[in-house]
């Protein structure tokens, strides 16, 4: 059954990889939102893997972790931190989980013994999927983001699949949007319009025809460049949208604003167009644009030349930044080449130290030495899962005096494992999906800082980890100064640890990065940014 009452989007690709697909599309999506449109965005991943939580980051960048638990692909992340409105399992689709479902079903016997084909059996999960969001009846406008450019043979059943349900429903309720690159050549100093023909071509191909085309461009399109476009790809002059490169992603739904993109959409879709209210928005912008201070913050982690790896501290630290009016310039340091001789050197410099979330032993030592320096020399400090873990262990070997301390997951043979496997997790043996996923419940200790931080104290969070602190050694631990100051209530797991006799040291089993959007910058990054602001005064 093809659903009529919801309008739906689809964003493809052409000509190259990382042109920004999930930036066009969340942005496309603000506007939409901004003119009273109930919206949301999910993504198509066309890999086998049935999630991105097997993947090594420098695959795939980091895996972001949904309210209920979902891993999913970044460009979940951008989609709330645009939208301000939670995604779930739904918004995230991958090939595997498709091919999953459909063969499950067939062993089931729900075939009744015909051949399971891809067409029709793969493409009709893919339509079931992409229809989810719109048939619960929360949702005006779903965009789909399709992974992947055109052409690509995984893409293939994708692109089928939009084709029968744009011929299902017509054109006033569905639409699909092609993001392309327009290349510069310095040689010939033109832009070069014949790749995006190509492409246009290659979906034409699979039976779908673009309607609007969003090019990608170093340069300005003139009237001529977009009269040719549409002409060769079968677009409407005013279908021809230019996005030019932009300072920073927050710039986009503004320039997307100018070109008419809104206007466009909604006119095919047959909707009312009405001028969107990005007073909020725009307020962030100016804040962000116009900081009244700079402060050095080292991003500590061992996946650090890939930024995607990082992708939502990244952006929190930058919601947290205009949050304070202040611009965060983060200096990414490999924990793998930090030790004792050169700690100092990178770190003495910096305003704060963020110590990022991971799993394994590449890179710890140089993380729990990064950790004494800051702790010692009174930095400000934010440990981030493993970050957190790695700031217990720095404290048991440095103040208890416990020098073998470590984790179990990188010393299963150590005397004192502060930081141990949960009980939960002892009898898995998936990988995939398996570990302690979505937002837990954790109730702050009164007159502790992280209450003073939230106003408030109980607090639901994001996780994504195996290990925690082992609460055999919690008393040793809290006895010589640092404090569990958060606490699961259900199963007692600590959730947060503080320094008191420290300016800002704390560290957190969970993600807040995942929670920090435009609209409500995280409160832990905003304290965190304006105490690294304070001790930058002080110095």
């Amino acid at each position: 059954m093809t659903d009529t009452t919801t309008k739906y989007i689809f964003v493809t690709g052409g000509v190259s990889s990382s042109l920004g697909k999930g930036i066009i599309a969340a942005s496309l999506a603000k506007l939409l939102q901004a003119q009273g449109y109930r919206t949301t965005i999910q993504k198509l991943d066309p890999y086998i893997n049935i999630d991105p939580g097997t993947l090594n980051p420098y695959e795939h960048g980091e895996c972001y972790v949904t309210d209920d638990g979902a891993e999913t692909d970044l460009d979940l992340g951008h989609y709330e931190r645009f939208l301000n409105v939670p995604t779930s399992q739904a918004n995230n689709v991958t090939t595997g989980r498709i091919y999953q479902s459909v063969i499950d079903k067939e062993r089931r016997g729900e075939f009744l013994g015909k051949t399971v084909q891809v067409i029709p059996h793969i493409t009709d999960e893919i339509k079931h999927r992409i229809q989810i969001l719109g048939k619960s009846g929360d949702y005006d406008i779903v965009l789909t983001e399709i992974g992947g450019t055109v052409g690509d043979i995984e893409s293939l059943p994708y692109v089928e699949a939009v084709r029968q349900l744009k011929w299902e429903m017509g054109n006033k309720n569905a639409l699909v949007i092609h993001l392309t690159l327009i290349p510069y050549l310095t040689a010939a100093g033109e832009l070069k319009t014949k790749p995006t023909q190509h492409s246009v071509k290659t979906l034409m191909e699979s039976g779908v025809q673009a309607d609007v085309l969003v090019c990608r461009t170093e340069h300005e399109l003139s009237d001529g460049i977009r009269t040719k476009l549409a002409r060769f790809c079968n677009v409407k002059r005013e279908a021809v949208i230019q996005s030019i490169d932009a300072s920073t992603i927050y710039d986009v739904p503004n320039m997307m604003l100018e070109e008419r993109l809104d206007k466009v959409v909604l006119n095919q879709l047959q909707l009312e167009s009405r001028t969107p209210d990005l007073t909020s928005w725009n307020n962030f912008l100016v804040k962000l644009k116009n900081p009244k201070s700079v402060v050095v913050v080292g991003l500590i982690g061992k996946y650090v030349e890939l930024q995607d790896s990082y992708k939502s501290i990244l952006e929190a630290l930058i919601h947290a930044g205009a949050n304070n009016e202040v611009k965060v310039k983060v200096v990414s340091i490999h924990s793998e080449f930090l030790n004792s001789s050169n700690v100092s050197s990178k770190i003495s410099y910096l305003d704060g130290v963020v110590v990022a979330p991971g799993f394994g032993e590449r890179g710890i030592e140089g993380k729990i030495e990064a950790i004494r320096y800051v702790r010692e020399n009174k930095i400000p400090f934010f440990g981030i899962c493993l970050g957190m873990q790695m700031a217990v262990i720095e404290y048991s070997r440095n103040v208890l005096g416990l020098h073998k301390a470590n984790s179990s997951e990188m010393d299963k043979k150590t005397p004192f494992p502060v930081i141990d496997l949960m009980e939960a997790q002892k009898q898995v043996t998936h990988k995939g999906g398996t570990m302690r996923l979505g937002s837990w419940k954790c109730n702050l200790v009164e007159d502790s800082q992280a209450a003073s931080i939230y106003n408030q104290i109980s607090i639901m969070e994001r996780h994504r980890h195996r290990y925690e602190l082992n609460n055999d050694f919690r008393q040793q631990i809290e006895n010589s100064g640092m404090k569990a100051t958060g606490f699961n209530p259900e199963t007692g797991l600590v959730e947060i640890v503080e320094i008191s006799n420290h300016p800002w040291f704390i560290g957190v089993q969970y993600h807040p990065e995942y929670k920090s959007t435009v609209a409500n910058p995280h409160p832990l990054f905003s304290a965190f940014v304006k105490a690294a602001l304070n001790y930058k005064t002080q110095k």
